[in-house]
Parts: C-alpha cells; structure tokens; sequence
C-alpha cells in the first residue's frame, strides 16, 4: 500500500505542478513569452488568501477567490509594465525582466510579512477517504486537488476551442499580425491570457499551501521553476501536455524522494527532461512547427 500511497501523493503535487504549467504554456503559446516571475506569483496568492483568511477572518473558499482575482490584477498588471515594451525584444531581455519581476515580488512579500514562515490553514475541510480497512488514506486535499486540475484544464479546453475569445487567442498564437488585419486586439488578447494564467496562479498558491501548509516569501520559486519544466516536457502550448507533464513530474518526484533518494529527487527530475528534450525536443505533445522564409 505504501507505493500506492506514493502515487496518490505524487498525482496531487503533480496536478499543483499542472495548474501552474497550464498559465506557463498558455502564456508562451499565445505571446510566445516565457514569465518566469510566474511562480511568485503563487506566492502572492497564498499570501493573500492567508491575510483574508487568518487575519481578516474570511471564509477559506471565497479567500480564495479573492486570491485569485487579485493574481488576475497582478498578471495584467505585469504583463502591460514590465512585458508589453519588451515584445519583440530578444529573449535574454526578457529573461532579465522576468527575473527582476520575480525579486520585485519577492522583496514586497519580504517587507510586508516578514521572513518568518507562516503556517497556513488548509482551506479544505473534510475527512480523509480511507480505503482497504483503512491501509490506504487519501487525503481531501490530494482529491479536491486532481480533481480542481482535471477540471480546470477542460474548461480550458472548451475556452479556447469553443469562444470567440479563445478563436482569438489561437489567431494571435498563429499569427499576431494577421489577427490584428482581421480587427483582433492583439493587446488585450495578451493581456487576457496574462490574467487567466494569473488566476490560475492563484489558485495553485492556495492548494498548494493547503498540501503543503508553510508560505514564506520564496514559496513560489521551486513550484514554479518545476512546473516549467513539466509545461516543457509535456510540450509547451499543449493544455493537456501541460497536465500531462505536470503529473508525470509528481509522481516521478515523489517516487524519486521514496525509493532512490530525497536529496537526488530534483536531479532526477531535471535528468529525465533533458533525456525527454534529447529524444523529442518538441515534448510529449509539442507540434513541431515549420516557419516560412
């Protein structure tokens, strides 16, 4: 039982890992940016429904609405300050940016709270499920998390096949300029995907303080670096690669930690992208795309 304990705990880590993935790979696939300050942006959203929550004393579950509708504002916010001048500009610019956003964030969480660790209160409450006589417990965060994830991405799905607005998105995602002939606001098409992977952000904060009940002003920083890496083997762009990537990174990192070495888990991790990357560079579900000259 206890390996399928393992799994369970891996499949919920990995779904966090998906729902930050899927900002990631929406992000990239529609403004062709990557926004490395997304993972402290998670953080933000723990902080916040930790402050609505413990200190203001509102319900968990519309805390963490307010959690994620103020991670919206803040991805719009960072995305027309800090991206919106920098399209087009070559990608070490951008990667310089997008770490100076992520300390940005990181120093106001520091000011603000402090760098003592907080200990947040899951925001689910409700039993265990015990299975086989009560030899397999699955916790209610490990449930609501996968199932929140699988949720969330066919929702996504739906947006961007079946709305106007997801049309939109995959025309800017084709061809920006194109899009724009056609009377598409490319700007706010951006801006749009900004404040849905932001939202998502902020909902993946939550969760994963619930799983993992800390926060500290670098909360965010491994999640997020992690959750690259599984938008990136699942195929970037890709919303059911991004799931995909995201769970198989769980599980690998919890099977890693389990029975070869909690310290080498990382290692693992970031060994099994490369030979993934060498093997198919596109990802799991990537579409090699051709460019016209």
């Amino acid at each position: 039982m206890a390996f399928f304990s393992y799994l369970i705990s891996g499949l919920s880590l990995g779904a966090i890992y998906a729902i930050i993935a899927l900002g990631y790979t929406m992000v990239y696939g529609i403004a062709k940016m990557l926004n490395f300050a997304h993972g402290d942006v998670i953080m933000v959203g723990g902080y916040i429904a930790f402050t609505c929550s413990i200190s203001l004393g509102v319900n968990p579950y519309i805390a963490t609405i307010i959690s994620a509708l103020g991670c919206m504002v803040l991805g719009v916010l960072v995305e027309r300050i800090a991206y919106r001048p920098l399209r087009g500009a070559q990608s070490l610019s951008v990667l310089i940016t997008a770490i100076g956003v992520s300390y940005f964030l990181q120093n106001v969480a520091l000011l603000i709270f402090g760098a003592n660790t907080k200990s947040f209160t899951s925001i689910i409450n409700m039993p265990p499920l015990k299975l086989f006589n009560g030899e397999l417990t699955i916790t209610a965060e490990a449930i609501v998390t996968i199932i929140v994830c699988l949720v969330v991405m066919a929702l996504l799905t739906l947006f961007v096949n079946k709305t106007r607005l997801g049309w939109a998105m995959m025309a800017v995602s084709e061809d920006k300029g194109a899009a724009t002939l056609m009377g598409i606001n490319s700007n706010a098409t951006i801006g749009l995907t900004f404040a849905i992977g932001s939202f998502l952000a902020g909902i993946a904060g939550v969760l994963l303080c619930s799983s993992y009940p800390t926060l500290t002003p670098t909360t965010g920083a491994m999640p997020g670096i992690k959750a690259f890496v599984a938008a990136v083997l699942g195929g970037i762009g890709s919303i059911p690669g991004a799931c995909i990537g995201g769970f198989l990174l769980g599980i690998l990192e919890n099977l890693s930690k389990a029975y070869i070495s909690s310290q080498l888990s990382d290692a693992i991790v970031f060994s099994v992208l490369i030979i993934v990357l060498l093997i198919r560079p596109t990802g799991l579900m990537g579409k090699k795309q051709i460019e016209k000259v």
